[in-house]
């Protein structure tokens, strides 16, 4: 079993940054894969980036290229999600998930967090 635990959300006006945090611990992570999805009120969870564990390659959506950055320490089991120039459009519910298979798809993630709440005004 692998357990992950995000925090780091909260409200912040947009332009804003936050940084998410998400801490795993159980089997080792050397083959897991990482990802940040998000989900609206009323909407489908979302990828939003995504990093091989094993070499660090990262991937990222669209709507946060450029202003987001997703990286790993993998001395503390922990990824991050820096979030910079934040929109309203970027409020949700954040998760972390790991999967054995890298990609964007949130059915391929076996293990999930609770997920953080950001909130951005404008």
């Amino acid at each position: 079993q692998v357990q992950l635990v995000e925090s780091g959300g909260g409200l912040v006006q947009a332009g804003g940054s936050l940084r998410l945090s998400c801490a795993a611990s159980g089997r080792t992570f050397s083959s897991y894969h990482m990802g940040w999805f998000r989900q609206a009120p009323g909407k489908e969870r979302e990828f939003v980036a995504a990093i091989r564990w094993s070499i660090g390659n990262t991937y990222y959506a669209d709507s946060v290229k450029g202003r987001f950055t997703i990286s790993r320490d993998n001395a503390k089991n922990t990824v991050y999600l820096q979030m910079n120039s934040l929109k309203p459009e970027d409020t949700a519910v954040y998760y972390c998930a790991a999967s054995r298979f890298l990609g964007s798809a949130a059915r391929a993630y076996d293990y999930w967090g609770q997920g953080t709440q950001v909130t951005v005004s404008s």
